[in-house]
């Protein structure tokens, strides 16, 4: 009998294997008990608790390890159970069973290994050194599992609201383990780290510890290495390394015939989104979704392309689909609730936002889309509140903060303006909106200079990063405002030129080139483009002011009259800037809402100073 056994032993564990492999759990509970019986081996006890974890029955699992004994002596083991409570969420009893505190020694070994000669770095003489030096099977199984435990910490910690402990655990995960993707998910999907920290982030992993030995078995192979490198670029922050994202893509793209794999498509998809180009971005979220139509990473992105563009039937039959068949996903609410801001409908869409963001509660679209019902409506505290807990879930990202300084804009408290935007731009320094809206903050504290020169800088990023130059059509408006106050004419002028040519029809423009020909002295040219400005508004009230004073002037000079006069000048434009202030009762910007990708960023993409300051 006792020669039959083992293979007996081998017989069900084959069994227990293709039963959980065709998802038959209660065949492969059946015979994993029976084989537990014969063996009391550690092993045997933890793939029945793990048949028991896919079947679902956390807590049989759990109890099954605790009466094994096994959590305290076996890395493996114990990262289950922790598991099988957080699946309960008993987060407290798994972070005392995981222990606080990360296994960091591991870290700084592997650190250590990636400064050592490898064979993986040499390519004749020393390839077999380094892997005889490297760690067993046995104890990468080990590190594997505590970079695993490390991941569950910070699950933990972030349902606990402890977002910085969460932070770290999931970076000592990867430094751990590179291949640890869960942990690295975590950080990139909820944005705890800011673009600049992510490069440097992944430039300090090691992985020259990914070992993957070749058919020959005379070195380890550099191709996973750099393979799982390029995998990880694609996942960062598109504003920080557009180039090296680029790059990353093409070879995956090329080389790995990667070029129709959804999350590289995606990642495509929100670069073109970061660059404005709404109908590219759109057109490889749509194919995604034709090829996967419950892919529901894609749908934020998706959705906020379509908000863009405008296609609110889309977006109603998008809402109906995944409310009908997955109303367990919060993005089918999220859906729902854009449907109803694009079309207006403040208070449905506020309603489904939270609905979203209650079911999920670090889903950031859902948190972004709350806040802006609030702002949409003027409504500054409560949006305030709402992008400062954006701002704590996603403390990585700049968004919030950019939002939170434009509502202390619209409450005309520029000075709480300044600091949020100055506290984004120290996460991101390479938005255009971020760079617009601090010169528009600028602009109104009259820091005319230094506002010139932030909004020269965003329109030098935009066609740096092969943005849509219509995007950024209000700051260049307000570049050229900027001029016409410092009286920089000439300049001014050619900055209003280019809007009109890149297609910015605005009668306010025409009216702002009518102010500067007019304070040129030049009445005449004034009346043309003032006509222009009542052709495409006949009843704006500015442009009416000004014809009417253009048309004085230029009969006084044809009758030899009043010349040049820039005190009468400066008079008229405080008289026209009173005028304004009482027929519109209060200022406001020209915005217009934005998505973007993780964070649906229906955001203002540029406050346009033209509509505040014509008559200036």
């Amino acid at each position: 009998m006792a020669l039959v056994q083992p293979n007996m032993q081998n017989f069900l564990r084959e069994w227990r294997q293709d039963a959980l492999n065709k998802a038959q759990y209660e065949s492969a509970i059946f015979i994993g008990d029976k084989l537990l019986a014969m063996t009391n081996a550690d092993d045997d006890a933890f793939w029945l608790a793990q048949v028991h974890f896919a079947h679902g029955s956390y807590t049989r699992a759990q109890v099954l390890l605790s009466k094994q004994d096994l959590i305290s002596r076996n890395a493996s083991c114990r990262y289950l159970a922790a598991h099988c409570l957080i699946k309960q969420s008993r987060f407290d009893e798994a972070l005392a069973m995981l222990g606080e505190r990360n296994p960091t020694h591991l870290m700084r070994n592997a650190t250590a290994a990636k400064r050592k000669p490898s064979a993986r770095t040499t390519k004749t003489g020393t390839k077999a050194a380094a892997r005889d030096d490297g760690p067993s099977e046995e104890e990468m199984s080990n590190r594997r599992y505590e970079a695993s435990m490390c991941y569950l910490r910070g699950i933990c910690f972030a349902k606990q609201n402890a977002f910085d402990r969460a932070k770290e655990c999931y970076k000592d995960a990867v430094r751990i383990d590179v291949l640890c993707f869960e942990a690295f998910n975590q950080l990139m999907k909820n944005s705890l780290m800011s673009p600049d920290e992510e490069e440097e982030f992944v430039q300090s992993l090691d992985f020259g510890s990914i070992r993957a030995v070749r058919d020959d078995k005379e070195e380890p192979e550099q191709e996973p290495a750099d393979y799982v490198q390029m995998l990880y670029q694609t996942r960062l922050s598109k504003f920080r390394n557009p180039r090296a994202f680029n790059t990353a893509v093409e070879t995956l793209s090329t080389h790995y015939g990667l070029a129709e794999n959804a999350d590289l498509l995606l990642a495509r998809a929100d670069l073109l989104y970061t660059q404005c180009r709404f109908r590219e971005a759109h057109a490889i979220t749509n194919a995604i979704i034709e090829a996967d139509r419950y892919n529901f990473t894609v749908y934020p992105l998706h959705l906020a392309c379509l908000f863009e563009l405008k296609q609110t039937n889309v977006l109603f039959l998008i809402a109906h689909d995944l409310a009908d068949h997955h109303p367990e996903e919060p993005v089918a609410w999220l859906a729902v609730g854009i449907y109803y801001f694009s079309v207006s409908k403040i208070a449905e869409a506020r309603r489904y936002f939270s609905k979203a963001s209650m079911m999920d509660p670090h889903f950031g679209p859902a948190w972004i889309g709350f806040a802006h019902t609030f702002a949409a409506e003027g409504e500054h505290d409560q949006a305030v509140s709402a992008y400062s807990t954006a701002a704590r879930l996603f403390m990585g990202t700049h968004l919030p903060q950019v939002f939170l300084g434009m509502q202390n804009h619209a409450m005309n408290n520029m000075t709480a303006a300044e600091e949020f935007l100055k506290t984004a731009y120290g996460l991101c320094n390479s938005d255009p909106l971020l760079l617009n809206e601090m010169g528009v903050v600028m602009y109104h504290q009259d820091r005319l200079k230094e506002a010139s020169h932030v909004f020269r800088e965003a329109l030098r990023i935009a066609d740096e990063i092969d943005s849509d130059p219509q995007a950024w059509l209000s700051a260049r408006t307000n570049l050229a405002h900027t001029y016409r106050r410092l009286r920089q004419h000439a300049r001014a002028l050619e900055e209003f030129d280019r809007v009109l040519r890149d297609g910015g029809k605005d009668a306010a423009i025409f009216s702002a080139k009518g102010l500067i020909y007019l304070d040129q002295n030049q009445p005449e040219e004034a009346v043309k483009v003032l006509h222009e400005a009542l052709a495409i508004h006949p009843q704006d009230p500015i442009a009416t002011e000004l014809l009417n004073k253009a048309l004085e002037e230029a009969a006084a000079r044809d009758g030899g009259g009043v010349g040049d006069d820039g005190g009468e000048m400066d008079a008229f434009e405080r008289e026209l800037a009173i005028r304004k202030g009482l027929a519109r009762g209060r200022v406001v910007g020209g915005r217009r809402e934005k998505g973007k990708g993780r964070f649906v960023r229906m955001d203002e993409r540029a406050m346009d100073v033209s509509e505040e300051e014509d008559g200036r």
